[in-house]
């Protein structure tokens, strides 16, 4: 499962669990699965748009200077980000690596790509055409993981 889903369906329980509304909760629930596939989010409800342009400027920096800068300053010093964008991507491999297969059509495969030898995602044109069906690329990179010194690619032709 994406972990957009895990982190929406938990997000959900808990805002159900406390007494919010099932309006608010799915509200909710579609700004945190909606987040990394660009295009969507901001088209849609303030909640859900606020929560996509929110994590473009956090992770991106898109709109701070917008920001007047005593704000951005007490923000900073309230939150201060440290080492952000490397931990933020170690930890986006680490919650990845082992469900490659969930990546596919948003901005997480492009962070599989970058850090992991071999990792190749499976491109549109793959799965129309059925060269490299999903599956079996997630397949081969499972294996891959157990084959030091080969490339996703050649686990993946050995079948």
């Amino acid at each position: 499962m994406r972990f957009e889903i895990d982190g929406a369906d938990h997000a959900r329980a808990f805002l159900l669990g406390r007494g919010f509304s099932t309006t608010a909760a799915e509200i909710v629930w579609t700004a945190i699965a909606l987040h990394t596939s660009p295009g969507i989010p901001d088209r849609m409800g303030p909640e859900i748009a606020t929560m996509y342009l929110g994590v473009l400027t956090d992770v991106l920096g898109l709109g701070l200077d917008g920001l007047e800068h005593d704000q951005l300053g007490d923000i900073l010093a309230a939150h201060p980000r440290g080492d952000f964008k490397n931990e933020f991507l170690r930890a986006h491999v680490d919650g990845l690596k082992n469900r490659p297969e969930t990546t596919n059509g948003t901005v997480n495969s492009d962070i599989l790509e970058h850090f992991i030898p071999g990792f190749q995602r499976v491109t549109t044109v793959e799965r129309i055409g059925g060269v490299r069906p999903l599956h079996e690329t997630a397949s081969a990179f499972a294996r891959h993981q157990r084959a030091p010194g080969k490339t996703i690619i050649q686990v993946a032709d050995e079948r």
